[in-house]
């Protein structure tokens, strides 16, 4: 797969499918630099300064593990004669730049679709290849609040927050993209014909908003950011529990618990005691009426107690109950993921023994792999030339002589 994109929903879509099993050949380049390989986290040197390059980003490394870095300069015509031979030997194509860039670039679906008609092409602009907003930039962080994320966000005496991380990147267009590109292939293998995959990002984040529009067709009515709490369970929410000193950065630690009906309620009764057994609380209607007083109930209890220990407690009763995890959490202290080896540990020439994402589904027979670190800048060049495109020795060094190849 030529994998054409950048940032988060392009990398991480490319990441699921050399998971499991594509060859992918992340084409880059210094003239338009992914901004990732740029970012942070990244490792300390001894003295404890940050090391810079453009191989040490954390955040770059997790999202494309084990592909190809082929550096080619795309704003010139020679080099996009080299990315049409390419594309000419790859199954699928994938980027997320703007239709705009698209078209300087000479990658738009005609052309591909004419070097090779069994091209699977995934488009991935923001807003779609069409329409007024065609050319519009963003990022998750735009896009949470366009799709109607952000007004959902936050609680009513405040303004909208967002999610706190570019949910959309992650998620929901990696995974909308790669089940396309899947079933594009599907219709391939049956009919021998390729076809163009157009993602907009806006249309495929708008999809988990939930009962929002829903509501606003039946009702009229316009859900807007109400905290933690759920217009369907009671309680529902973040409660506060003892602080925990080995707890990095903040020794803050909560849970959060979700209660779907009454029978889940008469369970937390039972665990907590005390005021929690007044009828007043003993259905819905009742709990919603008195929510705040039943969550200042519920604080108390939890409180002085371990988060852990709340957990297991309600848990073992059936009641919906977790942890409010962060870094360490997950990397480091959380029991389960450690023993089903989600994280996966690799060597990176830069940045050395780090842990990547594992496969986010496991299959049975196929289960995905890892088998390498994220890529040094540039480092496939010449395999990429030699192996797949079928350059010759002289007509690399022409080109890169000519600032073609980097």
């Amino acid at each position: 797969m030529a994998d054409f994109s950048w940032f988060g929903a392009g990398p991480i879509a490319g990441q699921t499918l050399r998971t499991f099993g594509a060859e992918v050949i992340r084409v880059e380049s210094e003239a338009k630099m992914d901004g990732l390989r740029l970012g942070q986290p990244v490792p300390k040197n001894e003295d404890g300064t940050l090391k810079s390059g453009y191989n040490m980003s954390g955040y770059y490394n997790n999202f494309n593990a084990a592909k190809l870095s082929f550096q080619l300069n795309l704003n010139t015509e020679k080099g996009q004669e080299v990315a049409h031979r390419l594309i000419e030997k790859c199954d699928m194509f994938l980027t997320n730049f703007t239709p705009r860039v698209v078209k300087r670039w000479n990658l738009e679906w005609p052309h591909l679709k004419a070097i090779n008609p069994r091209l699977i092409a995934a488009y991935q602009p923001m807003q779609g290849l069409e329409g007024p907003h065609r050319d519009f930039l963003g990022f998750g962080a735009v896009l949470t609040p366009v799709t109607g994320f952000t007004a959902l966000s936050g609680f009513p005496e405040r303004g909208p927050i967002g999610v706190g991380t570019n949910y959309p990147d992650y998620v929901i267009n990696p995974g909308h993209t790669v089940v396309a590109m899947l079933a594009a292939l599907r219709h391939r293998n049956k009919t021998g014909k390729g076809q163009l995959v157009e993602l907009p990002q806006v249309e495929s984040v708008v999809n988990v908003l939930g009962t929002a529009v829903a509501d606003y067709l039946a009702t009229g009515h316009v859900q807007v950011q109400d905290g933690n709490r759920s217009p369907i369970m009671a309680p529902h929410g973040a409660f506060r529990c003892a602080d925990d000193p080995d707890s990095l950065d903040s020794e803050d630690r909560w849970v959060v618990i979700a209660l779907r009906n009454d029978v889940l309620w008469r369970a937390v009764v039972d665990t907590i005691g005390g005021g929690a057994a007044d009828p007043k609380f003993d259905t819905f209607e009742g709990r919603k009426a008195h929510e705040a007083e039943l969550e200042a109930l519920i604080g108390t209890w939890t409180r002085d107690r371990k988060a852990e220990d709340v957990m297991e407690a309600l848990q073992s009763r059936g009641v919906p109950c977790g942890v409010v995890q962060n870094a360490q959490d997950m990397l480091d202290r959380d029991p389960h993921i450690r023993e089903r080896g989600y994280y996966r540990y690799l060597d990176h020439a830069d940045t050395g023994r780090s842990a990547y994402d594992g496969p986010a589904m496991v299959l049975s027979e196929t289960p995905g792999e890892l088998d390498a670190p994220a890529p040094l800048f540039g480092n496939d060049t010449m395999d990429v030339c030699e192996r797949i495109i079928g350059m010759t020795s002289d007509e690399i060094a022409d080109l890169m002589a000519e600032g073609v190849l980097m």
